[in-house]
């Protein structure tokens, strides 16, 4: 029987193999065929490009492109394999179990009688081609349907495909993969579907819908509309169908209704197959709703053979549905196809290269429809050409959207519309980002209040496999709104734990009991028929069990809002390609980018707890936060960035345009607001985080768009941002907050499912704009502000990251500022739970002070708050479930501390009272809402802050002397160990890192270097994804060096960014980034040791070009003495011939004694000493490491 969990890794990587062959096939130099095949793509790349469907590099959509004709092949073979093992077909083409694998063989045998000079790639594509002429299977393999016919794999390939599906279990002689399946189950192609290919996954946002959720949906929108037009009539339509799971259930219930009124089951499927239509923009996933409903026609019929079946009528089109297809006005009347489409001729790629049918298309997507499911794609769209071309089309797409938005619009749109009210139905489930994020504003404000939205189901809280994203359930007509309210299911709570069955979840089921009620509410969901007025403005806020009661509270006791106290609120700054701006300071001090041009650069997650600790810092290319500088081509910076300058040209504005065509300054920040930083005073918080952080920032820093900043007056005094920050920082801002900004979530769990267990982790999105829109209370608490502002400046002061390390008294100094550390953190814990509690009382919840008056204030452990009593006291009695304490490394305790002021306890005992009566004090007294001060322990703190020293000293000119007084040399770690054994400072400070003094310095320093390094050659850098991509930046630079000399080169795309996948190993990648920026500590030279010292070689990363050559010439010259092979000696060479451009372009100057540049004299050494090696420039070039090889384990004697 068939085992998907098995199956699915091993297609996978079979997908990974056929693309790289390929790949190979289409680029293959002195190859007739492989260039007939390059120019093919590159023609139907250019159609696409030209209609503006791709804004990709050639090479990207290749490899795009030829991945899915890798999924087409598989997903072939899996057809025919499951037409052969579950015996709908009486021919064995590939494999079979039984008499059946020697009818396989035989036929293969008989094929290559008959063709003796064609390769297994010709025999699959003749299997393809014979199967294609079932009538029912006409459309699983004609050209124009599928990929797969643009190019094949190899021969080989094609061989080691065929011996793939024939591998045997060596013990039974079975086939080691069967498709065998009970009553033609085709649900593991929907996992297929979901995973067979990476790539395609992260581009189309693949995503499964339950069964459960889609019958839930199908209920209210295919059932009534069944009623409503009759079945005779009725067509129901998935515009994002993926693999089927809507247009299955939609089939088996038009079937199930047709043979009521048909004596023919052949007759009734099709009639039934005519109701259903389905479009997606993924080839493979239409050819696996296409081959399911193939199949579920069958068993609807009882038809065994498929040769016995009609050619089934399937509605199906591979296709854009937000691109092609026609658009109706709000009066139903049809748009211009043509006005819409934008698909002239030139747009479509030739047939065999073309997934997009067009005839097909037109068909669906050319009428309306009386059902309208799916769930859509949740992504943002990040090809320009085609974030454009939605933009243009759908009104309601805004800012930085989401697919959800104008899928909103075209699910709406495609449903038929009647001016008598007899309009279609709208059903689907998706990403809930939009209602609370500013790309929603159009959405809810402009699009909703013209359709008849009917109900809103918040679904964040259920346990959905495969839905990560938060998502909501959306139902509607196509008509003008029907009444003045929408059904709405509030979430209350989460998932408590993993449902065994999914559809049996509480949330789940809470949903179901209060769908078809109204003012019904349990532990989960609350449901109520609220005015359609609240839905039509943004954001929503959909919280249930009193929670919106509350926010509305909250707000009706307050008179001014945080922008009316503001002078502006946002971003300061952001560059745009951070990798190219922002690096930590050792980098900087290693490209020589120091000085006033550098800052500290604060992200939003570095604002935590009345703390800012930024790790990293930044090029700022602008003179005293004003203007920016003039382009300086003898600068640092300027070498650094350069090789960035064509992504950075075109990285696209709010309006649209590239930096390069609005005539902006390329080396310039993407966004720079001088006025943000005309006065030093700033209140700056993370814009994404799970609880609210309100930082005040003295100046001298700049912003990330992540920590945005809220700007007083330039009159404002100090006391004034306190108590601002004071209110910010509050339990009642960050629930306030928290009812009207986007619930991000938090992690998933193996199924993909997003799990809700814990609240307190789920991320918030806490925008601008809704900053701005915090209510103030009349009076302010800026005593806590003044406190805990300077707790948390005393924090960072005595923080390991800050305190500069004395080697000669390190024990001593440690341990007194841990002491102190430890006594400010628990200080900081007990002021803001009476700032908590102090709020609470300002914005009008209770009367009475619950504020501690004495100045005996204890300070508070983790566990000891009133919340947490409560919750522990809850534990204590079996009715609270919660990993709180667990995730914070705290003991939940149910008596108040006996230590504490006997006020103090008696105050605390009051507000633990006060939680459990009052519900609204319950409310915010919750885990979610309160700071977690999940701070980092001092101990991993400590030793980050140790290492750190050990690397900066391990770089210091102590073991690399200054280049401009030394001659730069390549030194093995062996070298650097003996070094680090004279070094008194270095092994104090190691000696606390290692928590004993007797160390190995060489396995300690080893393990130090090794990890910071990168090698010097891109075959020993990348695999052979990130080596294509390498190939592609170097013809960018190669086009931009030939742009500076004033050639007209035309446009220049943008490389790809690289991925964790395209490096060898995942520290390369943590250390160079997507746009490969190094930014390790040493350049490594692996294959280059000497057999006296085997240690790995390195050099510092600091060294220019022209050392780093120097470095290396010396190595090889020194090791060539000693006799070193060509085999050691090749890869030198080979990395000084990777230097030569740069070296060429950044050391043009001549040297007066030699009369040549830098460049031609080791372009000269490099020639020479390549003939003496016997090999040429190209087969320099060429070098790869040797291969590993495999050894065996020798077999225990006995």
């Amino acid at each position: 029987m068939l085992d998907i969990k098995t199956l699915l890794p091993e297609l996978k990587k079979l997908v990974t193999d056929l693309s790289e062959d390929l790949l190979a096939r289409s680029t293959a130099k002195n190859d007739p065929h492989s260039a007939e095949v390059d120019a093919g793509l590159r023609e139907a790349y250019q159609q696409i490009e030209k209609g503006g469907r791709t804004a990709q590099a050639f090479e990207v959509w290749r490899e795009d492109y030829l991945d899915q004709v890798s999924v087409a092949w598989v997903l072939g073979c899996v057809f025919v394999r499951f037409m052969e093992d579950n015996h709908l077909i009486d021919e064995c083409w590939l494999a079979g179990n039984g008499d059946r694998r020697k009818l396989a063989e035989d036929t293969q045998e008989l094929y290559f009688r008959e063709h003796p000079h064609e390769s297994d790639r010709e025999y699959f594509e003749h299997v393809f081609h014979e199967v294609g002429k079932i009538p029912a299977c006409r459309d699983l393999f004609a050209k124009g349907k599928t990929p797969l016919w643009a190019v094949g794999p190899s021969g080989d390939m094609a061989m080691k495909l065929l011996a793939f599906w024939r591998e045997v279990v060596p013990e039974t002689g079975e086939l080691q993969r069967s498709f065998e399946v009970e009553n033609g189950d085709t649900r593991f192609l929907g996992d297929l579907y979901q995973d067979l290919s990476e790539r395609a996954r992260k581009k189309y946002a693949l995503l499964q819908t339950p069964v459960f959720v889609e019958e839930f949906i199908l209920d209210r929108t295919l059932n009534p509309a069944i009623d409503e037009f009759g079945l005779d009539d009725v067509r129901m339509i998935d515009p994002t169908c993926g693999s089927g799971h809507f247009l299955l259930g939609s089939f088996a219930r038009l079937f199930e209704m047709w043979i009521k009124r048909e004596d023919n089951e052949v007759v009734a499927a099709q009639k039934a197959l005519d109701g259903v239509w389905g479009c997606d923009i993924n080839p493979f996933a239409v050819a696996i709703a296409r081959f399911r409903l193939i199949v579920a026609a069958l068993r609807a019929c009882g038809v065994k053979r498929l040769k016995r079946a009609p050619a089934w009528n399937i509605h199906l089109a591979t296709g854009d549905s937000l691109l092609f297809g026609s658009r109706w006005d709000r009066e139903g009347k049809k748009q211009s196809e043509q006005q819409f489409l934008g698909t002239e001729e030139e747009s479509w790629a030739p047939e065999i290269y073309a997934c997009e049918d067009k005839d097909a298309i037109a068909e669906v997507l050319g009428q309306q429809y009386h059902a309208v499911v799916g769930n859509p794609p949740y992504i943002i769209v990040r090809d320009r050409s085609l974030n454009q071309a939605y933009r243009d089309r759908y009104s309601s797409c805004h800012q930085k959207y989401s697919l959800s938005v104008p899928f909103a619009e075209r699910f709406f749109d495609i449903a038929l519309y009647s001016a008598n009210g007899r309009s279609g139905f709208v059903g689907q489930i998706t990403a809930n980002s939009f209602m609370k994020r500013e790309f929603g504003k159009k959405l809810i404000e402009d699009f909703f209040p013209g359709v008849d939205l009917s109900c809103v189901i918040d679904t964040s809280g259920a346990y959905i496999p495969g839905h990560g994203t938060p998502t909501v359930i959306l139902f509607g007509r196509n008509r003008s709104p029907a009444n003045d309210s929408i059904r709405a299911i509030l979430g209350i709570k989460g998932e408590p734990s993993t449902p065994e069955f999914p559809s049996q979840g509480l949330v789940w089921q809470s949903i179901l009991r209060h769908v078809d009620v109204s003012s019904s509410e349990d532990d989960f969901t609350s449901s109520s028929d609220v005015d359609r007025s609240q839905f039509a403005k943004h954001p929503w806020s959909i919280g249930g069990g009193g929670a919106s009661e509350l926010k509305e509270k909250i707000e009706d006791g307050c008179k001014k809002r945080v922008d009316d106290v503001a002078h502006s609120i946002g971003f300061a700054s952001f560059p745009g390609l951070d990798d190219a701006f922002v690096m930590d300071q050792a980098t900087c001090h290693r490209k020589a980018i120091e000085g006033d041009l550098v800052k500290r650069f604060i992200e939003g997650e570095v604002v935590r707890d009345w703390c800012i600790a930024p790790t990293v810092s930044s090029f700022v290319p602008y003179s005293d936060y004003r203007s920016v500088i003039e382009l300086d081509t003898s600068s640092a910076w300027f070498r650094h960035l350069w090789a960035f300058r064509t992504c950075l040209e075109n990285i696209v504005s709010f309006g649209r345009q590239t930096r390069k065509e609005l005539g902006e300054k390329w080396w310039a920040w993407y966004r720079w607001i001088p006025e943000k930083y005309a006065v030093p005073l700033s209140v700056t918080f993370s814009e994404v985080a799970t609880h609210t952080h309100f930082v005040l920032d003295r100046g001298g820093r700049v912003f990330k768009n992540s920590a945005p900043v809220i700007k007083l007056p330039k009159e404002s005094a100090l006391d004034d941002h306190l108590a601002l920050i004071a209110c910010l920082n509050s339990s009642v801002v960050c629930f306030w907050l928290k009812q009207v900004c986007h619930n991000k979530g938090s992690t998933v769990d193996q199924h993909g499912a997003r799990q809700r267990t814990n609240p307190f982790e789920d991320f918030y999105a806490f925008n601008s704009t809704r900053v701005g829109h915090i209510p103030l209370p009349p009076q302010t608490g800026v005593e806590y502000g003044r406190r805990l502002d300077l707790l948390g400046a005393t924090l960072r002061t005595v923080s390991p990251d800050s305190i500069v390390i004395q080697p000669s008294n390190l024990e001593k100094q440690l341990n007194e500022v841990k002491q102190v550390w430890g006594h400010t953190l628990s200080d900081m814990r007990a002021c803001q739970e009476e700032l908590d509690w102090a709020y609470c009382r300002l914005y009008g919840l209770f009367e009475d002070d619950l504020c501690y008056p004495g100045d005996d204030l204890p300070g508070i452990e983790l566990g000891q708050r009133a919340f947490e009593i409560v919750m522990a006291r809850q534990m204590a009695n079996g009715d609270l479930q919660t990993t709180w304490f667990e995730r914070h490394t705290s003991k939940p305790i149910t008596e108040i501390p006996a230590h504490w002021p006997e006020a103090y306890r008696k105050l605390v005992e009051r507000r633990i009272e006060l939680i459990e009566t009052n519900k609204e004090i319950g409310l915010i007294e919750k885990p979610e809402y309160k700071r977690r001060w999940n701070t980092e322990s001092w101990e991993d703190q400590e030793r980050r802050a140790l290492r750190k020293w050990l690397l900066e000293r391990l770089e210091s000119q102590h073991y690399w002397p200054d280049p401009s007084q030394q001659e730069p040399r390549l030194q093995s770690v062996a070298e650097m160990s003996d070094k680090a054994s004279g070094d008194k400072e270095f092994l104090q400070v190691a000696g606390r890192y290692r928590g004993r003094s007797d160390f190995d310095v060489a396995t300690l320093v080893s393990e130090l270097v090794e990890p910071e390094s990168v090698p010097f050659l891109p075959c020993l850098r990348y695999k052979p994804s990130g080596l294509r991509k390498r190939n592609v930046w170097e013809t960018t630079w190669g086009l931009q060096r030939r742009e500076d000399t004033g050639e007209k080169v035309g446009k220049i795309k943008v490389p790809p960014k690289y991925a964790g996948g395209d490096f060898q190993k995942t520290e390369y990648y943590k250390l160079r980034g997507k746009l490969d920026v190094p930014k390790e500590r040493w350049i490594s030279f692996p294959h280059c040791e000497t057999e006296s010292n085997p240690s790995l070689v390195v050099g510092w990363a600091g060294w220019d070009h022209l050392q780093q050559a120097t470095a290396i010439i010396g190595y090889y010259d020194a090791r060539k003495r000693e006799g070193l092979d060509a085999k050691r000696l090749t890869p030198l060479l080979a990395g000084l011939d990777q230097l030569l451009p740069w070296i060429h372009q950044w050391h043009p100057e001549v040297d007066p004694e030699f009369g040549e540049t830098a460049g031609q004299s080791f372009e000269t050494m490099l020639k020479a000493d390549a003939h003496e090696l016997g090999l040429t420039i190209d087969e320099i070039r060429a070098w790869e490491p040797p291969k590993k090889t495999k050894t065996r384990r020798k077999r225990k004697t006995k």
